[in-house]
């Protein structure tokens, strides 16, 4: 019997930040270009791997924010006997994915809608992606619904902090939004809490990134996908004079490691109640 709902098309939810069409044509152009600079993305989600319990062998799990299939592939790779579903609301994430398998199913859907049924799957893995979805309280009811009793949610996701010193140099040059916005750490608490899904474990990380120069890090945002997406972001190219002085505020907070980039990653670990 089909997990999926015959209807996958619905209209993108309202009030999204930021947009989630943006979203998706970003982290499509950048499919091709992904894996080569995902250097962070592969060290939070195999840390979020090591944290699933240890007696979780599901039948059937999906991998939501699935981007270019990495990790649909180390989960087919694990649970060689299991079903996988691996979803992305970017088509050029699963067009790169699909012929590198993995799962048996990829489709194009949205974490506050998914296009899967009631109690339909034991695991739902999701690294670095929920942190783009507006509503997170709509993901974890989604959770909740197409979990089976038992079922576990484990997802790693960015909060604010995260990219401080590349948002207070941009501040310090022009005082716009350049960088990602990203809920706070107690946000994901008060949520996760009120989900009904039972914390098994939530918590905060940083995770530290180093780079030669300014350049090295903004070229690796627009690899990923990842760089600016935000509402009320400049438009066009920006001039020489707010580069130079971007560099040279960052520049003051250079390491003998190089130029720090820290990510404030939340790993979480649920549980729907049996």
């Amino acid at each position: 019997m089909s997990v999926l709902m015959t209807d996958l098309s619905h209209p993108c939810l309202p009030g999204a930040l930021p947009d989630k069409r943006h979203v998706a044509a970003s982290f499509s152009r950048a499919a091709a270009s992904y894996d080569s600079v995902a250097e962070l993305q592969r060290a939070v989600g195999h840390e979020l791997l090591n944290r699933l319990p240890s007696n979780l062998w599901p039948q059937r799990w999906l991998d939501m924010g699935c981007g270019t299939g990495y990790f649909s592939r180390v989960l087919g790779e694990r649970l060689p006997v299991s079903e996988g579903i691996a979803l992305d609301i970017a088509e050029g994430m699963l067009n790169h994915a699909r012929p590198l398998g993995g799962a048996q199913h990829f489709i194009a859907g949205d974490a506050e809608r998914l296009p899967l049924k009631a109690d339909s799957v034991e695991l739902l893995f999701s690294s670095l992606a929920v942190q783009w979805c507006a509503h997170f309280d709509a993901v974890l009811s989604e959770a909740r619904r197409v979990l089976q009793p038992g079922g576990v949610l484990a997802f790693a996701s960015l909060c604010t902090g995260t990219l401080d010193e590349l948002r207070e140099s941009w501040r310090a040059a022009d005082g716009l939004v350049h960088v990602n916005r990203f809920r706070t750490f107690e946000a994901y608490q008060q949520l996760c809490a009120a989900s009904g899904l039972r914390v098994i474990s939530l918590e905060r990380q940083p995770h530290v990134l180093h780079y030669p120069d300014v350049r090295s890090l903004t070229h690796e945002l627009k690899a990923l996908g990842a760089h600016n997406l935000n509402p009320g972001r400049p438009g066009g190219l920006t001039g020489r004079a707010r580069i130079m002085a971007l560099v040279e505020a960052y520049e003051q907070l250079r390491q003998a490691q190089g130029l720090p980039a820290t990510y404030q990653v939340v790993y979480a670990v649920l549980e729907k109640p049996a």
